[in-house]
């Protein structure tokens, strides 16, 4: 691992101005799961680390309106097993609690999940110059890519692998950033990017200057929710695919729909034919029959996951 220096500031402002205009020089250490990995790898090699632990807020606190505000430094375990996350948010709490292993759930941040770095094995090696570490070429399209992207490929074929992203887009959630020209709210739906060649590097609107702050959910609503994930082992494994359902009702109605998937594409997948199929209906009959989304056309597995 390459030398590098280490600050733990102790306030928002005190991190913010640790933090610089390259994100490859200077990275934020939150719970560690992530980047330190990414550093024992030789994948990450910063000049400088910014432990933000004890810089950024790690409680889980109510809104005027009814909903909730979760700090960047809640562990992912307190998360799971808040009473009122559960209670108003029940597909939040199921998915963090299906995050890796306890151990992982108590050291990793709801920031970190959401913020980590794509999973994808080329990337991942030091040994494979990709266009995310700023070579001329993605591997996986004739390479292996039997769990790469199935929906909005190219030019890089990477899957978003936060499982809390995925039910902070189903339930409307929006992200606070903080950096030195102050503070922004963005959506969650509009915080991770679809990657371009002017773009690839990132997954996300966050600048290297900034901190990724707080989770901030509206109130739920009248809603019926669920989130469920297909993994090959029951023990620690990462998900093939999963998915968080939002149904708004109106009575035994579905008012609208928000079904938001993850590990298929570079960003939390809204499948809008399926939100659609499932518009106006009851939740007994939406399932059964709703309408069919319009064929694809067949891709290979060098195209897709």
């Amino acid at each position: 691992m390459k030398a590098f220096a280490y600050l733990t500031p102790v306030n928002e402002k005190e991190a913010i101005g640790a933090l610089g205009p390259d994100r490859d020089k200077v990275m934020v250490l939150g719970g560690g799961q992530d980047l330190l990995a990414r550093m024992k790898d030789y994948v990450a090699q910063p000049d400088r680390v910014v432990n933000i632990k004890n810089a950024l807020d790690a409680t889980i606190a109510a809104t005027p309106d009814g909903g909730l505000k979760i700090g960047a430094a809640v562990k992912i375990a307190d998360l799971a097993e808040h009473a009122q996350v559960a209670k108003l948010y029940p597909a939040l709490a199921r998915a963090a609690g299906e995050v890796g292993t306890p151990q992982i759930r108590n050291q990793g941040t709801v920031g970190g999940n959401i913020n980590q770095r794509p999973r994808c094995w080329y990337f991942r090696n030091e040994e494979f110059f990709c266009l995310k570490k700023g070579g001329n070429r993605c591997f996986a399209p004739n390479g292996e890519n039997q769990f790469h992207a199935i929906f909005g490929n190219g030019p890089t074929h990477i899957v978003h692998p936060s499982s809390l992203a995925v039910p902070a887009v189903a339930y409307g959630a929006k992200f606070r950033l903080a950096g030195p020209k102050g503070e922004r709210i963005v959506e969650a739906r509009d915080y991770f990017t679809m990657p371009t060649m002017a773009n690839v590097q990132t997954e996300n609107v966050l600048a290297p200057d900034e901190l990724f702050t707080h989770v901030i959910l509206p109130p739920p609503g009248n809603v019926k929710t669920g989130h469920y994930e297909v993994r090959y082992k029951a023990s620690h494994d990462w998900p093939i695919a999963f998915a968080t359902v939002v149904l708004a009702m109106d009575g035994d109605t579905i008012k609208s729909a928000r079904v938001v998937m993850g590990a298929v594409a570079p960003v939390p997948w809204r499948a809008q034919a399926a939100e659609q199929a499932r518009s106006r209906r009851s939740p007994a009959n939406a399932s059964t029959t709703g309408r069919r989304p319009p064929p694809r056309k067949p891709r290979s597995r060098a195209q897709g996951r």
